[in-house]
């Protein structure tokens, strides 16, 4: 008769896992080097006794922006209106354009090499044509950085149209499938990521819009405002308007990166930053 013995199986002892280093989050890379740029020109300006009428230092610029908070934030109101209108505008008109191009090959072999054309014309030679037509209000601003959005939109536009393959197409008519449809559930969302390419590179192009009406004829607005500052030699105020102005094209610009990242989940490169952040994630 065997007699069983409870035995623990031995177990090989885990040993510990190397600690890995830190390693500063790709997020903190431009902030990092943000924050070196400032650093060198302020001790450049400092140390090399640059008059402050010349190159201010980040310090000044920035207690200047909250000295003048007041007039900032209302110049800033102003130019904020006409850069969102603009480009609201330019994405009401230039996407469905692109699509009716798209739709109608005769009508974009018509107009098409009229767009390019009129892309050719330094928005600056319009500018004063726009005063003189629709006076120192808000409408010759709006138009031009309406003018200045809308060209990379419309093309990208059709480049995402033009992108479905030929097979997808063949797929949805066999299934019979209305021109419709087919144009709403498959060639929509195939343009998606070329029309927010479109709509990023014109989000930052829209305050040049504004900022550019803003030079020729107007008596509001951060184009203004710099306008007097570089008259009366305040290059602080300038430099402070300047910093604003970047300031607002990059809250845009991530305004629509954000929305991108909404409506196009599946799209790879959104996938490529979810594993990208997910492997990180791991790795600490």
């Amino acid at each position: 008769m065997s007699v069983e013995h409870d035995v623990k199986p031995m177990m090989p002892a885990r040993a510990a896992a190397p600690r890995r280093p830190y390693r500063i989050p790709r997020s903190a890379n431009t902030q990092i080097v943000l924050i070196v740029i400032l650093v060198l020109w302020e001790l450049g300006v400092r140390l090399g006794h640059v008059p402050v009428y010349v190159l201010p230092p980040p310090s000044t610029v920035i207690l200047r922006i909250f000295h003048d908070w007041r007039l900032i934030i209302f110049q800033t109101w102003v130019t904020t209106t006409e850069v969102v209108i603009g480009f609201g505008l330019s994405i009401v008109v230039s996407i469905p354009l692109a699509a009716v191009l798209f739709q109608w090959r005769w009508l974009e072999e018509s107009l098409y090499p009229m767009l390019v054309a009129s892309q050719t014309i330094p928005k600056v030679a319009i500018a004063p044509l726009m005063v003189v037509w629709f006076g120192f209000g808000l409408a010759p601003k709006v138009l031009i950085a309406f003018l200045i959005c809308f060209f990379p939109i419309v093309v990208d536009s059709l480049i995402g149209f033009r992108s479905v393959p030929k097979e997808v197409m063949w797929l949805a008519r066999s299934t019979g499938a209305s021109k419709w449809n087919t144009f709403w559930k498959i060639q929509i969302p195939a343009a998606l990521p070329s029309i927010f390419a479109g709509i990023k590179v014109a989000s930052t192009l829209a305050v040049v819009g504004a900022v550019v009406g803003e030079f020729v004829g107007s008596d509001t607005g951060l184009g203004y405002q710099l306008i007097v500052a570089n008259g009366t030699i305040d290059v602080q105020l300038s430099f402070a308007v300047i910093v604003v102005l970047s300031a607002l094209g990059i809250v845009l610009f991530g305004l629509v990166e954000l929305a991108e990242r909404l409506l196009l989940p599946w799209h790879i490169s959104q996938r490529r930053v979810r594993n990208n952040n997910k492997s990180r994630k791991y790795r600490k």
